[in-house]
């Protein structure tokens, strides 16, 4: 076919390529992708909802906006335990419905994720408070830092008037981003945001569990305790629309109590050692007769640096403990417990275990004899007996400990 000239120099032929891009722009419910649909979407994106249908259709045509914009086959998944017409008004504009066999926001995510097939994966709430217009930026920002995932920090974005109480936003969000920050070194300033694009990898290496509202914790946790790349981008957080699930102060205690349970070097191998070194400090400094200023640490002081002792090492054991039992996502750290560990023996644990009580006890067994000697008199209370005494209860916490340990690591 000849081609046709142009006043510019230019011919069809030449314009063809900018036609044909213009003809392969297509519309996001083209570019939308079925369950059951023989191509394989680039892009997941999935929204738990419950009750959400003031709120689902805009969420949803927002995405078919951000669709549009990436040119990527996607779909979207709702993960739906809803009584309304959520999941009516989804079918009908193109997304994808599931529903979950248990209930829990951490688990419809979970049920979710199963069943997604993108490369990429966006996940949101559907209350309007995400705008996921934004999904094209996250994702844009995703590879341009090469990070495993990328988060809508609201924090260090904007906060509309109403969108999030006032005690969420100066207290509870970002205290609970330091502690995470802290025990998993996650470095977020906004843990909890709950918009997040990320690769499908990333997903496959966390270890996801749990079912509750501590889901968006540990995702954080594990990315922190896994090494992988975490990036922000400033958003901004709308008001919601339809009711407030979330329950302020018992969702805040479940984050608190899953992030203390799985970092027991904090929880207890850190504030175990510490009282075991302060009260063995209280015991030296009592015993030798050394005064603190104008101030002397006699029995009494002896006393309370026996029983510091005693509850600070039960609580390091704990941590030994939890460590070997319960496979937490961050492993103490320290250099005790990590020996403890690595070398766990229930014969060097004993051996230890008895050398140490063998060592009060031959103090205790003067103690008595000396008692006997005296026909049964009462005997004077000495610093060097509770010595004794806290080392027998040591030893005889270290023999069982040790085979307690030994019966759980096989």
């Amino acid at each position: 076919m000849a081609s046709k000239s142009h006043s510019d120099g230019s011919t069809s032929a030449e314009q063809a390529p900018e036609a044909e891009q213009v003809l392969e722009h297509r519309s996001a419910d083209e570019l939308l992708v079925g369950r059951d649909s023989d191509v394989n979407p680039e892009l997941s994106v999935v929204m738990p909802t419950l009750n959400e249908e003031e709120g689902i259709e805009t969420c949803i045509g927002w995405i078919k906006s951000a669709v549009e914009e990436l040119q990527l086959p996607t779909e979207i998944i709702i993960s739906d335990s809803s009584t309304d017409r959520t999941p009516e008004i989804a079918r009908e504009m193109g997304a994808i419905v599931v529903e979950p066999d248990q209930p829990g926001y951490g688990y419809a995510y979970r049920y979710a994720f199963e069943r997604a097939r993108g490369e990429y994966i966006a996940m949101g709430d559907a209350d309007t408070t995400y705008d996921f217009k934004d999904i094209p930026r996250l994702l844009s920002h995703l590879e341009e830092t090469g990070a495993d995932m990328v988060m809508g920090s609201r924090l260090e974005g904007e906060i509309r008037p109403g969108a999030m109480p006032t005690l969420h936003q100066y207290i509870g969000n970002p205290l609970l981003t330091k502690f995470l920050n802290l025990f998993y070194r996650a470095g977020v300033s906004d843990a909890h945001s709950g918009f997040r694009v990320f690769r499908r990898q990333a997903l496959d290496e966390m270890n996801l569990e749990t079912t509750g509202m501590e889901f968006a914790s540990e995702m954080i946790m594990e990315a922190g305790a896994k090494d992988l790349v975490i990036e922000e981008t400033p958003i901004i957080y709308h008001e919601r629309e339809g009711e407030e699930t979330l329950e302020s102060f018992k969702d805040g205690w479940r984050h608190v109590r899953f992030m203390l349970v799985n970092a027991p070097g904090y929880l207890f191998s850190a504030p175990g050692l510490l009282m075991s070194l302060l009260g063995m400090a209280v015991m030296g400094i009592a015993y030798s007769g050394v005064s603190i200023g104008e101030a002397s640490l006699g029995i009494h002081s002896m006393i309370a640096g026996s029983l510091l002792t005693i509850v600070g090492y039960q609580v390091a054991s704990l941590g030994v403990f939890a460590a070997v039992t319960s496979d937490p996502i961050q492993k103490p750290e320290d250099p005790i417990t990590e020996h403890v560990v690595g070398s766990l023996s229930l014969e060097h644990g004993a051996t230890a275990g008895v050398l140490v009580f063998g060592v009060g006890g031959l103090y205790a067994a003067g103690l008595v004899y000396q008692w006997v000697s005296n026909g049964f008199a009462s005997l004077e209370f000495t610093m060097g007996a509770l010595v004794a005494f806290t080392a027998i209860v040591i030893g005889l916490q270290t023999v069982f400990s040790s085979f307690f340990l030994s019966s759980v690591d096989r």
